[in-house]
């Protein structure tokens, strides 16, 4: 069997070709390959910027160890503001208002060539409980 492949996902040195059948990258051996990801996007949110910092901190030293790895970021985006306007006593006093706000901070991460140990690496993060993290194939 022969095969020619227009964009090659991953070849290892010495090999002749790489096929992608069933979302794995096998060779004419079928031994499983290193798949490479072009592009990981990961966008995250808190109501803290504090605890946001520090776990953008964690993901980096959390890829830091792969040599191919090209990182982008952490990307500060815009803070949302959500403010709430509540009436301090209902039935009288319209005039008397409180206002309360509800900040959400983002920030984005990108990971250019990331492979396989990469994902699993990010998986295994303990986050703190108030960071919301979504990983991205760009």
């Amino acid at each position: 069997m022969t095969a020619e492949l227009i964009n090659p996902i991953a070849i290892e040195q010495g090999m002749r070709f790489a096929i992608r059948e069933g979302g794995r990258t096998i060779n004419k051996n079928m031994d499983r390959l290193k798949v490479v990801i072009p592009k990981l996007r990961i966008a995250l949110k808190a109501y803290e910027a504090t605890l946001l910092n520090n776990s953008c901190q964690q993901i980096l030293q959390a890829v830091k160890g792969e040599n191919s790895l090209k990182v982008i970021g952490p990307v500060p985006l815009p803070t949302k503001r959500r403010i709430y306007c509540v009436l301090r006593s209902p039935h009288v006093n319209k005039d008397a208002r409180e206002h309360f706000e509800i900040r959400t901070h983002k920030r984005l991460i990108d990971i250019y060539k990331a492979t396989e140990t990469t994902l699993e690496n990010l998986r295994n993060l303990d986050l703190p409980a108030g960071v919301d993290m979504e990983i991205k194939n760009v």
